[in-house]
């Protein structure tokens, strides 16, 4: 009887097969599908942000999403184009001979009503003027000095470290002169404003008549580019208001170009130094990382993958 029982038990086993396993196979299409899901996934992610992105640098906004404005776009002026200004890479630097027409441009043109209260006559040596080019600009005007030894002020010529000199003697007298207006100080325009270089140009050459349904009261200028539209300052830039000595035709743009030239090195005098010392370090470090990755590759690689097998001695057997 038992037997029986256990030969129709063996008989049922082979009848009815063992499932065969793929665990390995089937655990690496999984990884491999899983694999594909995420690269896949990170691929489109990167496409998105990129276009994002790329939308937002050509056009200013983000797609889809309106601009939040606390007042009306005419309120805060018209957003200025990009220009390609000498200066703006990376590795560029600026334009001296456009700084040296730039300061001719705010010297007979600005600073009958602009200050530029940070810039010295020897911040000009070596950038736009020789040392004796900038002493006898210096000299050029009187500078109130003292006291002396009888307890007086006195007037002398100006100085290398002398600050070139401001059109009023304080702010009341700049607003009386201007019709109540304020007329701001040059040195960091640049970085005061938003659009900097590009605002500024789009400012000095955007000057036009007002459009129907606009009015502007007296003693003010429409300026698009200018919030709310209306600008006390008039236009100032005329072809041939100055004389450029190098013989560059002093055209209204030319010279709206070389001012901002100049007022962004004002903003900005350690510019070229900044990069160049920029430009060194980045040449340093990557001499640096390369030269580690040698030392970390053929000397630290050998010493850290080796294998130390430890052999015990053998013990001889004790009879």
């Amino acid at each position: 009887m038992i037997s029986r029982f256990a030969a129709a038990r063996t008989a049922l086993k082979q009848a009815v097969p063992t499932p065969a396993r793929f665990a390995s196979t089937s655990s690496t299409s999984a990884s491999a599908a899983a694999f594909r899901q995420n690269a896949a996934l990170a691929a489109g992610t990167v496409a998105t942000v990129g276009s994002i992105a790329w939308y937002t640098h050509q056009y200013g906004s983000i797609p889809f999403l309106g601009e939040v404005h606390a007042s009306s776009p005419s309120e805060v002026g018209l957003h200025p184009a990009a220009y390609p200004w000498d200066h703006k890479g990376y590795l560029d630097t600026f334009d001296h001979a456009g700084i040296r027409r730039g300061f001719q441009v705010y010297q007979e043109v600005c600073s009958a009503c602009h200050s530029l209260d940070r810039i010295a006559w020897r911040n000009l040596v070596g950038v736009s003027h020789t040392a004796d080019e900038a002493r006898e600009l210096a000299e050029a005007i009187e500078y109130t000095d003292g006291p002396n030894d009888q307890g007086e002020n006195f007037q002398r010529p100006g100085k290398l470290s002398d600050y070139l000199p401001p059109p009023y003697p304080n702010e009341e007298a700049a607003r009386a002169g201007n019709a109540g207006a304020l007329p701001p100080d040059l040195s960091l325009i640049i970085k005061a404003r938003h659009g900097g270089a590009d605002y500024v140009f789009s400012l000095l050459t955007g000057y036009v008549d007002p459009p129907a349904g606009v009015e502007i009261r007296e003693g003010l200028n429409y300026n698009p580019y200018f919030p709310g539209g209306a600008i006390g300052m008039a236009r100032v830039l005329y072809d041939g208001v100055v004389e450029y000595p190098d013989g560059t035709p002093a055209t209204t743009s030319q010279m709206a170009k070389d001012v901002v030239t100049f007022l962004s090195w004002a903003a900005e005098p350690e510019h070229d130094d900044r990069k160049k010392m920029g430009l060194k370090a980045v040449i340093l470090t990557g001499s640096l990382f390369l030269i580690s990755i040698w030392i970390k590759r053929f000397k630290w690689s050998p010493i850290k993958n080796r294998k130390l097998v430890y052999s015990p001695p053998k013990v001889p057997k004790s009879h």
